[in-house]
């Protein structure tokens, strides 16, 4: 879907971009007032016509008039973008949803100066932990290259430094943040200061840390949280005792937890493939309908919803695209989540996460048989709140 509209987009862009010597159509604050008060994308361009940031809104007035007033409260970028801003660009969309995924593209695609996230893929992160009989080693890194038996987590949407940072609060916090001394029969630096169990010197120290190794592994793919119970009883003792200090470095090591598990979430769930239904109102008598898979948008299209009809035919029609689309695009994603599509994952995972209501997973199952009474059924109960508000309206 986005393939072409971001065609339209870059049309759009090179008929508005201001030619030397001319000035703009119309000024900027005459475009800012002007702006309407729907969904979509703005593109902050300089003098030359230049894109310095690209940001989205579910009103775009009230957030592109947002940079404009009160400016001496703004963080010093923001203060420096607005100086530079000569010129403004508005795409609107139907929903919020789409102008979620527009950013993104638009963002990927121009990389903008004053973006920092979803910019620079390359730089996502990874965590490593390679295969060994001994001392294993929890590696980060922008491009892991796999070996036999190596546990890999990512790619996380954020830079290495910051992944480093989680990873390292972690394993200080578990006390096997191990720093090998050249001596093998020396015990490591972090020993001294408590921050390794000792593995380092084999014995019952190794025994210990290859246990909770494993035990952080089974955090990071899902299967094992006892490590994450464990700290939480940890955190609650040391209030208990007042030592609010220990709590405070338990609470921060928790955090990081679920910093990496989120993200480990999001890979998770679009690495299933799950076949994603969701809709957005466009407003009181109107929805917009999505079917994604994976990262992409396979189809969409704004049906009316005023009357009992046009909601009756919704649900039909739903459940004749859910087969059509769906079916036909069952084997198109096999490959792990790359780095270049988790941006996308994120958004999509975050409105699922965030909009019970209006997404549903459609189980494969549905999709294998000749008999449709059970999607039907589904496609039934999953459009009755937009029946049901309807009919309250109508009251």
């Amino acid at each position: 879907m986005y393939g072409n509209r971001m065609n339209d987009v870059d049309e759009h862009l090179h008929e508005n971009k201001p030619q030397a010597g001319h000035a703009p159509f119309m000024d900027l604050k005459e475009k800012i007032q002007n702006l309407p008060g729907t969904p979509g994308v703005y593109l902050m361009k300089d003098a030359r016509g230049s894109i310095l940031y690209v940001g989205k809104s579910k009103h775009l007035k009230k957030r592109v008039q947002s940079y404009f007033h009160h400016s001496q409260t703004h963080a010093p970028k923001i203060k420096k973008l607005v100086q530079h801003v000569k010129d403004l660009e508005v795409i609107r969309t139907d929903t919020e949803f789409e102008a979620f995924m527009l950013e993104c593209n638009l963002i990927h695609k121009y990389k903008p100066m004053y973006n920092r996230k979803m910019k620079n893929t390359a730089s996502y992160a990874y965590i490593v932990i390679p295969a060994s009989d001994g001392l294993r080693h929890i590696e980060t890194t922008n491009h892991p290259v796999p070996a036999h038996g190596d546990s890999i987590f990512g790619p996380y949407p954020t830079s290495r430094i910051a992944v480093e940072k989680a990873v390292v609060n972690i394993l200080e916090s578990l006390k096997i943040a191990c720093t090998p001394a050249a001596a093998a029969t020396a015990p490591c630096l972090n020993r001294a200061i408590g921050l390794c169990l000792g593995m380092c010197m084999g014995g019952e120290g190794m025994k210990e840390y290859q246990q909770l190794m494993n035990r952080f592994i089974g955090l990071l793919e899902g299967t094992d949280r006892s490590l994450y119970d464990e700290l939480e009883r940890k955190m609650a003792a040391a209030s208990e005792q007042f030592d609010f200090e220990a709590a405070a470095k338990f609470r921060d090591v928790l955090q990081s937890i679920r910093f990496l598990e989120h993200k480990e979430k999001v890979i998770g769930f679009s690495g299933s493939n799950p076949n994603v239904l969701l809709y957005e109102p466009v407003d009181e008598e109107t929805i917009k309908l999505f079917l994604v898979k994976r990262h992409t948008i396979l189809f969409s299209r704004s049906f009316p919803v005023a009357t009992d009809r046009e909601r009756q035919q919704l649900t039909k029609e739903a459940g004749m695209l859910v087969r059509a689309y769906f079916k036909n695009d069952e084997d198109a994603y096999t490959s792990e989540v790359g780095r270049d599509e988790i941006d996308e994952a994120q958004i999509i995972y975050s409105y699922v996460q965030n909009h019970p209501g209006q997404a549903a997973l459609i189980p494969d199952a549905w999709l294998d048989t000749d008999d449709p009474l059970e999607l039907n059924a589904a496609m039934a109960s999953f459009f009755s709140d937009i029946i049901k508000d309807s009919n309250e309206n109508l009251d």
